[in-house]
């Protein structure tokens, strides 16, 4: 009857929108990807990809994950709960079967890093 070819991008977006759905996720990606994905949002284009990638076979998934977690939230509970994330958003959304999801917690974001960043910013004159 034919075939359904899901392109890599597809995938790599479905697993972004997941992880992002998780309590104690702040970011995905490293420090230069956050950096442009900022740029990207202030132009009203949010990177659904960033900090993800994924090895796409005829049936089977392999998962990359960069990411940022909000602090105190326990670093182990929220990459176990992104990766749970990942494989039932990719198995019930793509029809594939995930092999692995590797997480990479590069950062804790501190809410006081958010006040910091904007006092470090110059006044706006009205």
């Amino acid at each position: 009857r034919g075939s359904t070819t899901v392109a890599d991008g597809v995938v790599t977006k479905i697993a972004g929108i997941a992880i992002q759905e998780i309590d104690g996720v702040h970011a995905l990606g490293g420090g230069a990807a956050r950096a442009l994905g900022t740029l990207r949002e202030k132009v009203g284009q949010k990177d659904l990809t960033q900090g993800v990638s994924v090895e796409v076979g005829q049936t089977q998934v392999a998962v990359d994950v960069t990411l940022v977690v909000e602090y105190p939230h326990p670093l182990q509970d929220v990459a176990d709960r992104a990766r749970d994330a990942v494989y039932t958003a990719i198995e019930d959304l793509v029809g594939m079967e995930v092999t692995e999801v590797n997480i990479t917690i590069t950062d804790i974001h501190v809410p006081s890093d958010d006040a910091d960043d904007d006092a470090d910013q110059e006044p706006r004159v009205a």
